[in-house]
């Protein structure tokens, strides 16, 4: 511990410490270096003419700064934090089998409360990136009220939805009530936007398919054909990376099953085929393949269509109000 003596002066009637201890004491009780970066982040990166959201959170342990990561697709990662010059630089661990693929870097610096920066893909692409804090909006302690349900699938065709490409016109076809993609597909995901909901959507899943609900268009719910894989937050029901289902709750690949979803703020209840995966849990940040990293904004629900075929149906939100 670190004491200081001091004198203390009485002016004009007042009690007033000197200004030397002042100095001393503000010395003494300075932030740690790196503290200015210390948060969750949402990045939006830019590699040539293509832009995509990102997310970074730091961290204190000790004496040593840690991090989290999530790039354009994939899941999130530790990512190793180090600060130089008044810089920040953090190195995400590598993600997928190709173990000598190039290091994934970014360097940064603060000014006016937001980031800026440069990186280097793991291919070897040059990058530039932004960040701004993540502003989160507390949860209210009460529940919205609610509004009437509304169907997200109606008439004939895809009025209603738009795609991340164009193509989407293409391999994306809604007949009978049912939406199903012709895999690989771009995302596709609805015009309106929503902020807290409860979600109900049913699919059926091909054998060895993939796919995924993405809520605010930012927070996907896996959806997978698991087969025997344990629980954790990469399978079927999970909040992509970072929230593990609490029991096992899949059917088989191509049967009806159904997701019912609350989001509330940051919040998220997820009831799989009729059982609690996810009990209120806070989603940490976005997940690969969002559509765009600004948390504090209304989004809207996203499908995800080029990693398997899948299909959907009786797709109801219900909004707060």
């Amino acid at each position: 511990m670190v004491t200081t003596a001091a004198t203390l002066v009485l002016y004009d009637g007042v009690v007033r410490l000197p200004l030397v201890f002042l100095f001393l004491a503000s010395a003494v009780w300075a932030a740690p270096p790196g503290d200015e970066f210390l948060g969750r982040w949402d990045l939006t990166v830019t590699a040539g003419s293509r832009q995509y959201p990102s997310w970074l959170e730091v961290t204190r342990s000790g004496g040593s700064l840690n991090g989290r990561f999530v790039g354009g697709g994939g899941s999130v990662r530790p990512a190793r934090v180090e600060l130089s010059g008044g810089e920040i630089r953090f190195s995400p661990e590598h993600q997928g089998r190709n173990k000598v693929a190039a290091t994934e870097s970014y360097t940064g610096r603060l000014a006016d409360g937001k980031l800026e920066g440069t990186g280097m893909s793991s291919q070897g692409r040059e990058l530039r990136w932004t960040g701004v804090r993540a502003i989160r909006p507390a949860t209210p302690e009460r529940a919205p009220r609610w509004g009437k349900p509304v169907s997200l699938l109606t008439g004939n065709d895809l009025s209603g939805w738009t795609f991340k490409d164009p193509r989407g016109r293409e391999c994306w076809s809604f007949s009978g009530g049912v939406l199903v993609n012709a895999p690989p597909c771009p995302d596709t995901y609805t015009l309106q936007r929503f902020r807290d909901f409860k979600l109900h959507v049913e699919y059926n899943l091909d054998a060895k398919s993939n796919s995924g609900v993405y809520l605010r268009g930012r927070y996907e719910v896996q959806i997978e054909d698991q087969g025997p894989r344990e629980l954790e937050s990469h399978g079927v029901g999970a909040i992509y990376g970072f929230l593990t289902p609490s029991v096992k709750a899949a059917r088989k690949a191509g049967e009806w099953q159904t997701f019912d979803i609350t989001l509330i703020g940051y919040r998220v209840t997820v009831v799989f085929n009729g059982k609690t995966t996810i009990d209120n849990q806070e989603i940490p940040g976005i997940t690969g393949g969002a559509i765009d990293s600004d948390e504090a904004a209304p989004g809207p629900i996203m499908l995800q269509g080029d990693h398997g075929r899948v299909q959907f149906r009786n797709i109801l939100l219900t909004p707060g109000t």
